[in-house]
C-alpha cells in the first residue's frame, strides 16, 4: 500500500467486529506512531490501551456529551487513549513561549500523531476514530493520568464492520491560494 492508497483508503470507523486486538499488532502500531514529528524532537505523546470493563465503563459513564460515542467506545474491542507530557511543545528550556501560540502546540504534535496512529492502523487492517467529545476529567481521574501529563483524545480501534464511503471532498482549487 501506498502512502497516497492509506491516505485515501483510511475512513472513520464506527462499527467494530469483536475480535480482540492482538497485543502485538497494537505494539507495532504505536511504534510507527512513534515517527510521528514532533516539537523540537520532544516525543511527548504517550497512549494508554484500555480494554474490558474499564473501556465499555468510559463509554458508559463518560461520553454524556454526546452519547452516540459511548455506544461506538463499547462496541470496539479497544480503546486508545492520547495523552500529552505538559509543557514542553513550543517552550524553551528556560520555560518561556517559542512562539506566539503559548502552550497550544501540543495539540498539534496529539493530532499529528493521532492520524499517524490511524493511518498505521488501517494499513494493518485496523478501523478508528478520532473522538474529542467525553468528560475530560472523568477519565483522567478513571485512567490515573498523571498530573505532568494531559488527555487529548480517545481512538476506538477494531476490525471494521462496516466500510464507508469517502465523503465528497472540496477541489483543490477551494483549498489551495497562490501569492
Amino acid at each position: 500500500m501506498t502512502a497516497k492508497e492509506c491516505i485515501y483508503g483510511r475512513r472513520s470507523i464506527r462499527k467494530y467486529k469483536p475480535d480482540p486486538v492482538d497485543h502485538a499488532l497494537l505494539e507495532s502500531v504505536i511504534e510507527a506512531a512513534s515517527y510521528s514529528p514532533s516539537w523540537k524532537h520532544s516525543q511527548t505523546i504517550r497512549y494508554i490501551a484500555i480494554e474490558g470493563e474499564l473501556k465499555d465503563k468510559i463509554g458508559r459513564d463518560c461520553t454524556t456529551i454526546f452519547p452516540n460515542n459511548g455506544k461506538i467506545i463499547e462496541n470496539a474491542p479497544l480503546l486508545i487513549a492520547v495523552t500529552v507530557i505538559k509543557n514542553r511543545c513550543g517552550y524553551e528550556r528556560d520555560g518561556s513561549f517559542s512562539t506566539g501560540r503559548g502552550d497550544t502546540w501540543q495539540m498539534f504534535d496529539a493530532g499529528v500523531a493521532s492520524q499517524t496512529f490511524c493511518l498505521a492502523a488501517y494499513e494493518a487492517g485496523l478501523g478508528t476514530v478520532i473522538m474529542g467529545l467525553f468528560d475530560n476529567d472523568k477519565i483522567t481521574s478513571l485512567l490515573e493520568i498523571p498530573e505532568d501529563r494531559e488527555l487529548v483524545a480517545l481512538i476506538p480501534v477494531g476490525y471494521p464492520d462496516e466500510t464507508p464511503a469517502a465523503p465528497k471532498r472540496k477541489a483543490v482549487a477551494d483549498l489551495l491560494t497562490y501569492k
